[in-house]
């Protein structure tokens, strides 16, 4: 895939559930991460021939949201898009698809990301439209994140995943405290600039002056191993806490690929090649460690080792899930396990920054060449769990 370059990469700060990014409708704010990635590159919109963006709470998106977002920020009609859900592997799915059209010739330009406006997502009234003749009516709220195919929480299952991995709630507790002290010292020395996108956000009734937002909202500089071995456990999970799992998210993040010709045509600034693209899946209880088993199948495919990493990114959808896929990395080396943990999200993890589920994806991927772009160049995975027992993977290069 060495001819798929990635010329655009950026994000909107994550907001927390009713926070800052509250007020905005999914469409408006997918719409507005294309824009800017397109504003970043001063791209002709002509250009462009297939758009895909993911979400994983399609419920609170209207029709054919991609679509909409096309029309919204000036593309032509004859642009071609996709609205995927993929659960939170969506916006890398996206890439991946983009990717899978460059190699096949059906496009030179693709823009690929997602969004998630939880705050947005609404609640569903069963039965409504028909009525019932006696009884209660149901409403389902979209966002408890029920697994439907064994309905269980999903905390509950990653929890007692990650014991059976020796995986333990204080393990858990302490990268979640580090995910926090990293994106603090991260973001201190600057390394967010590129990625995320400044945001005005309107004073309540055009009142006053706008509020400035250039940082993710979640992260919080008063974590402790103290206040956080406090938190009670949610669900009946034997692990997991409000305090080493995301909370819910808003956001939305975009890249632009190209082919290596188009690029060459055109001029536009590589930031990094996408060598390979992986899609794994197992049974719904296992997606704490779904996320290796990406970066195999993605390391396979390119021709690479994991000795060959010099990042890699892989989504705190919970603690556990880096703490457990490093885990089975490394094949029983200890060394190679501390190694790996050493180089994984080194500038912090959703836990800190936030998991809007359908952009958390493509965030990864554009976290992950930024970082290899200060580090002068090499090559690093990223990968995403969703879905109830799937992951996604891509390897990338920067040169």
């Amino acid at each position: 895939m060495s001819e798929v370059k990635v010329v655009s990469a950026v994000r909107t700060p994550f907001g927390r559930l009713g926070g800052i990014l509250k007020d905005y409708f999914p469409v408006e704010l997918g719409s507005k991460i294309i824009q800017a990635a397109m504003e970043r590159i001063h791209i002709d919109p002509k250009i462009v021939d297939e758009v895909y963006m993911g979400s994983a709470l399609l419920a609170g998106a209207t029709m054919v949201a991609t679509r909409q977002m096309l029309f919204k920020v000036g593309l032509p009609g004859t642009t071609r898009s996709l609205t995927v859900d993929r659960a939170c592997c969506s916006s890398m799915t996206c890439v991946g698809l983009g990717a899978k059209s460059i190699l096949l010739n059906d496009a030179d330009t693709v823009i690929a990301g997602g969004w998630e406006t939880m705050s947005q997502t609404p609640f569903l009234l069963w039965e409504a439209r028909w009525g019932k003749r006696l009884g209660d009516l149901k409403v389902e709220d979209m966002l408890m994140m029920r697994n439907p195919i064994t309905a269980t929480p999903i905390a509950v299952v990653t929890g007692e995943k990650s014991l059976e991995f020796e995986v333990s709630r204080e393990d858990q507790d302490q990268w979640a405290l580090g995910s926090h002290q990293k994106y603090f010292s991260a973001f201190s020395a600057g390394k967010f600039t590129d990625e995320i996108l400044t945001i005005e956000i309107p004073s309540p009734k055009g009142k006053g002056p706008a509020t400035i937002v250039q940082r993710d909202e979640s992260p919080r500089a008063d974590t402790s191993i103290e206040k956080l071995s406090q938190l009670k456990t949610v669900y009946g999970s034997p692990t997991v806490t409000p305090g080493n799992a995301p909370g819910l998210s808003d956001g939305a993040s975009a890249v632009i690929l190209m082919s290596a010709k188009k690029q060459k045509e055109t001029g536009f600034e590589v930031l990094g090649e996408i060598l390979s693209y992986a899609q794994a899946a197992g049974e719904p209880d296992e997606s704490v460690f779904m996320p290796a088993n990406a970066i195999r199948q993605a390391l396979q495919k390119a021709g690479l080792l994991i000795k060959d990493l010099k990042r890699i990114e892989i989504n705190e959808a919970f603690a556990a899930m880096p703490l457990v896929s490093t885990k089975v990395l490394s094949d029983g080396d200890p060394n190679l396990l501390v190694h790996l943990r050493s180089i994984t999200n080194v500038n912090g993890g959703a836990v800190a920054i936030g998991h809007p589920t359908g952009a958390s994806g493509a965030r990864l991927l554009m976290t992950l060449i930024y970082e290899l772009r200060r580090l002068g160049g090499g090559i690093g995975a990223a990968a995403i769990c969703g879905g109830f027992g799937q992951s996604d993977a891509v390897i990338v290069k920067v040169s």
